[in-house]
């Protein structure tokens, strides 16, 4: 279902009733691991995968970064200019 480099890969799939009693299938919520790096100014016109890129050398690792910070949204920890985020070792 996932790519095998997904944040996904391998996580439990639970299935509810949705609306009008219909199945749905969802991922289980994974706990966030505790992790520690660097931490990473902020600039203007920074992204994610841009970040990624140039520590892992692997655009599609930004979600390491996000799971990092909590963030719900990925986008969010580049979108105030001057905010601190981990970056982390990996």
């Amino acid at each position: 279902m996932f790519r095998s480099n997904s944040r996904y890969a391998g996580l439990p799939t639970i299935t509810v009733a949705g609306p009008n009693e219909q199945e749905v299938s969802a991922i289980k919520l994974r706990i966030l691991p505790q992790t520690g790096g660097v931490p990473t100014l902020i600039k203007s016109g920074n992204q994610l995968d841009v970040i990624s890129e140039r520590r892992y050398r692997n655009g599609t690792g930004y979600w390491h970064i996000a799971d990092a910070n909590t963030e719900l949204e990925a986008g969010k920890l580049t979108g105030e200019n001057g905010r601190v985020i981990i970056v982390p070792e990996r």
